[in-house]
């Protein structure tokens, strides 16, 4: 029974399903700064299950890909320690009841949109990460859609300020996600996959490409002190943070090397969540 529970909250990938309901709760502090610890909750709540949703479906469908991959190889669909159809029954369950959680608390809005971000990361990222390097488009879609979606359960309106939240995460999912394809290159070819943008993949084209997002980001992170949603201080702490990212990318475009897309992995993981933070402290 344990072993069972466990194997289902793998499924969740519980990290990656926390990072990004965190991220719709920065957006609904944003939104809404009164708000109460019980409202936070329940938008980090709800935004986490309809994630561990999207999560479960793009396991159910990678099946026997993931079999052929080192780093996935023993999740609990390849090994057998859940079975398609309950993942497909936990999956659905948690997914109606985060929407549902979305729909009552908060706003229809904010739960069209969510199952909008599912639909599009299930359903049409998953399968087009076979088939074009696109699919990194697609993906920072959903990607980029949580803090717009808190924003629009604090507010229900989809303002400029949504836009602007969605823009800064949809723009960092580029360098994001192709310092990932660079480390795990060998492993994505075993399944097919297709996510480096460039022919060849790890060569300059891609590091300029890796460049040319991450340096957007920083007139992108400026736009919240120009719309009055945030102070001065988060944003010197937004240009700080985007100029160290960007030279990360310099070494990489310098050495073409997995040493540098490393580094620039990690660096993603820490800008994203410093930068939110400080534009929800600076309202303080």
């Amino acid at each position: 029974m344990a072993n069972k529970a466990t194997a289902y909250f793998k499924l969740l990938k519980f990290r990656l399903s926390f990072v990004v309901a965190f991220s719709s709760a920065i957006g609904f502090i944003l939104g809404r700064f009164n708000s109460t610890v019980v409202e936070v909750a329940l938008v980090l709540t709800g935004g986490f299950l309809v994630t561990g949703a999207a999560n479960i479906i793009n396991q159910i469908l990678e099946k026997d890909l993931d079999k052929l991959m080192k780093r996935t190889a023993k999740r609990p669909l390849p090994t057998g320690q859940v079975s398609v159809q309950e993942a497909g029954l936990f999956g659905t369950v948690i997914g109606i009841i985060g929407l549902a959680i979305l729909w009552v608390n908060f706003n229809p809005l904010a739960a069209v949109l969510s199952f909008v971000s599912l639909v599009l990361y299930g359903f049409v990222y998953t399968p087009m990460k076979r088939v074009n390097p696109i699919c990194v488009f697609i993906g920072a879609i959903p990607g980029g859609l949580p803090p717009l979606i808190g924003w629009v359960a604090a507010t229900g309106t989809l303002g400029v300020e949504a836009w602007i939240l969605f823009g800064i995460q949809f723009i960092w999912q580029f360098p994001h996600f192709w310092a990932i394809a660079w480390v795990l290159d060998d492993d994505y070819k075993k399944a097919g996959f297709k996510m480096l943008p460039m022919a060849g993949g790890k060569n300059l084209k891609t590091a300029i490409q890796i460049m040319i997002y991450t340096l957007l980001l920083i007139p992108l992170s400026l736009l919240p002190l120009q719309f009055g949603m945030t102070g001065s201080t988060s944003a010197l702490i937004a240009v700080v943070c985007g100029v160290l990212f960007l030279a990360q990318t310099f070494y990489l475009m310098r050495t073409c090397s997995k040493k540098a897309a490393m580094s620039i992995m990690f660096g993603s993981f820490l800008y994203l969540p410093i930068v939110q933070i400080a534009f929800v402290l600076d309202k303080v």
